[in-house]
């Protein structure tokens, strides 16, 4: 059994959420689990299909304050999408699309293990944000371990970030593409995200993604 989130996503401040997605690709929601909270949460051995309804509920709620940007950023693409106005309505187009495969999991990483740069963009749905929360402490439970983003502009070099992670914070993260102005107009913006390498301990992570996989 998991515990809904220690704090409420309504608490955030979602205009600057949203600020901070478009001019870096990602946002902290500081201390969204308590920290006795996380630690439950880390204890899952797995999370089923469908999620306990916690984790089904900030699902939904985090959906529903992701949606402007994820439609403002599909129209400065000009990407041919449709988001609904809801998650089970957007789940139910996933699976019309062959889409009915969660990929939301507890992600655990041993020494020493790390994640290579990946995107979650197969299918023809593909939600552009997705929540990434940590479930361990870091220089307790385990070193190393960072979460990185990289970004690759156009004509350019690929620019790695480490994103500022304790026990119990998420982030909200580009899945893999957002829109970047620039002196000749907008242009596309290929994120990917990794975690480096596991120097002690273990690392424990939630990821909870709001599109399904093929």
């Amino acid at each position: 059994m998991t515990t809904p989130a220690s704090r409420p996503l309504g608490e955030y401040d979602w205009i600057r959420i949203a600020q901070d997605l478009d001019a870096q690709g990602w946002a902290l929601l500081p201390a969204l689990y308590a920290p006795a909270d996380a630690r439950a949460l880390a204890a899952l051995q797995g999370l089923p299909d469908p999620l306990p309804a916690p984790l089904a509920s900030l699902r939904t709620d985090l959906y529903a304050r992701l949606l402007p940007v994820a439609r403002a950023w599909a129209s400065a693409l000009d990407v041919d999408v449709s988001y609904p106005d809801d998650l089970p309505a957007y789940l139910q187009q996933n699976r019309l699309s062959g889409q009915s495969r969660s990929l939301s999991a507890i992600q655990r990483l041993d020494a020493p293990g790390y994640q290579p740069l990946l995107q979650h963009a197969d299918g023809a749905c593909v939600f552009p944000l997705r929540l990434i929360v940590l479930l361990s402490e870091p220089g307790v439970d385990f070193t190393g371990g960072e979460l990185v983003m990289t970004e690759q502009r156009p004509r350019m070099q690929s620019r790695p970030m480490v994103l500022p992670l304790g026990l119990g914070d998420g982030v909200v993260i580009a899945t893999s593409h957002r829109p970047v102005s620039g002196s000749q107009g907008v242009y596309r913006v290929t994120e990917r995200q990794a975690v480096s390498r596991v120097r002690s301990g273990e690392r424990v992570g939630l990821d909870l993604m709001l599109h399904d996989a093929p």
